[in-house]
């Protein structure tokens, strides 16, 4: 059952993430600066659209002797198309965003991890293209890229898809401007400082 809502709860953020994109709203961003982090994606998603447009075409042909099964096809082809778009709305429209005492590291639908300034110890930019699973680090690559290294002084929890709990050390994350995310946050703790 609590797999049912969880799922369900990510599918409602997808299509939700859909409407704000066709309002050109973001979501969350309030009062703080906010760091995108999808540009570039646009053509592989676009790709990946265009892909599930030619399965649904293929399929309606090869399939259209049998309307019960072309139907349901159709329509499971036709929610692909959309989770993909939502995907790509939900990149859009969930940046990082950075407020007065913390960062919120997002990607897409699936994290939403709010980091306390003052718990950052380290905060660099390090572009990185592999990342081995380790306790206590949490990697969100983009194209298989991350751009901004945080290491924490404290852990902070990060509960995965399904709701497992983990204490994360070191964040890897990345942003369209990098360098200038790493300055914001510099320039953040200094003031907080002060």
């Amino acid at each position: 059952m609590r797999l049912a809502y969880t799922l369900a709860r990510h599918e409602l953020r997808l299509l939700v993430s859909l409407l704000l994109w066709a309002g050109r709203r973001r979501h969350g961003v309030g009062g703080g600066r906010a760091f995108g982090y999808a540009r570039g994606q646009g053509a592989v998603m676009a790709g990946f659209v265009f892909v599930c447009m030619i399965e649904t075409f293929t399929m309606s042909v090869l399939l259209r002797d049998w309307p019960t099964v072309h139907a349901v096809v159709l329509v499971l082809d036709l929610y692909t198309v959309l989770f993909v778009a939502g995907l790509y709305a939900a990149w859009q429209v969930r940046p990082h965003v950075l407020d007065g005492d913390a960062l919120r590291v997002r990607h897409a639908a699936h994290v939403d991890l709010r980091i306390p300034l003052d718990r950052i110890a380290a905060v660099r930019h390090e572009t990185r293209s592999t990342h081995e699973r380790a306790d206590g680090e949490l990697n969100l690559p983009v194209g298989s890229q991350t751009s901004v290294t945080l290491e924490l002084s404290e852990p902070v929890p990060h509960f995965t898809f399904l709701g497992r709990r983990s204490e994360v050390k070191v964040v890897r994350l990345h942003a369209d401007d990098a360098r200038e995310l790493v300055r914001a946050v510099q320039a953040a703790q200094a003031v907080k400082a002060t």
